[in-house]
């Protein structure tokens, strides 16, 4: 984005307050979303804007992806603006008066969006890998999950049409020619820097929340709790206990659940 569109949104998303009518909108929870799409967006956003105090309201919808106006969900709803994907929704809430960060000095902020960049570059990749390049969980999940909304041939298409461009991105970014234990042992490098920056704390800037906790919750909590064709990735995130207590804290803290839905085995 520009610095003069980020101006104009700014200056358009703080005249109005946040509504009550603010709505998310993402695939169909039970039959369609993917590991990726529920992590890295719906559920980082829904916690992002949970740890804002930010009432919203999550509408599932089979056609989601071709609602947003640049083909990536989730998207907010908010008055008569359009917000896609967990880095502007996080600046245009900003732009109301809600940050999560303002209390860091600039050298954390530093830290915080190297983090982020982490989490994107290795936890997202990996579960773009996992669901589109990996034989065994395309097969079995990925191409009817993908699919299930739309009759034949539509449905064939479009998950092969998606699985072209996301295996057009792994060469892009050089993991076109990884194996699934290289891509694994990255998760793994992955998850212990961010379990060390964690430490003993309750979050990762000590006791207040920031976007970068929103967004390895998002991430870790799906993976923990998503079933796939094996559990060697969820494998990688329990054998860091501080994660895992990071995420119980924050699913019981902010999504009002008295148990944690992460398994142990």
């Amino acid at each position: 984005m520009s610095l003069v569109a980020e101006a104009l949104v700014s200056q358009i998303a703080a005249a109005e307050p946040w509504p009550e009518n603010a709505t998310l909108y993402q695939q169909l929870k039970g039959e369609q979303i993917l590991l990726s799409d529920n992590a890295a967006s719906s559920l980082a956003v829904q916690a992002f804007l949970q740890m804002c105090n930010l009432p919203i309201k999550v509408v599932c919808r089979a056609n989601a992806e071709y609602m947003s106006l640049c083909g990536k969900v989730p998207f907010i709803h908010v008055g008569n603006q359009v917000v896609s994907e967990l880095g502007p929704i996080v600046q245009f809430v900003k732009a109301k008066g809600h940050s999560l960060s303002d209390g860091l000095n600039e050298v954390q902020k530093a830290e915080m969006k190297a983090y982020m960049e982490l989490v994107n570059n290795m936890l997202l990749s990996a579960e773009l890998y996992l669901q589109w390049c990996d034989d065994a969980t395309v097969g079995e999940i990925t191409l009817a999950r993908h699919g299930s909304p739309y009759p034949w041939p539509l449905n064939h298409i479009l998950a092969y049409q998606k699985q072209w461009e996301v295996k057009r991105k792994m060469k892009a970014i050089g993991w076109g020619n990884k194996t699934l234990d290289q891509v694994l042992e990255d998760v793994d490098q992955c998850c212990q820097a961010l379990s060390q920056r964690l430490g003993t704390q309750p979050y990762f800037f000590n006791k207040q929340p920031t976007e970068l906790d929103a967004l390895v919750f998002g991430h870790l909590y799906t993976i923990l709790t998503t079933q796939m064709t094996s559990d060697e990735l969820s494998e990688k995130v329990k054998n860091y206990s501080n994660l895992l207590a990071f995420c119980r804290r924050t699913e019981q803290h902010y999504f009002g659940k008295g148990s944690s839905s992460i398994r142990l085995s």
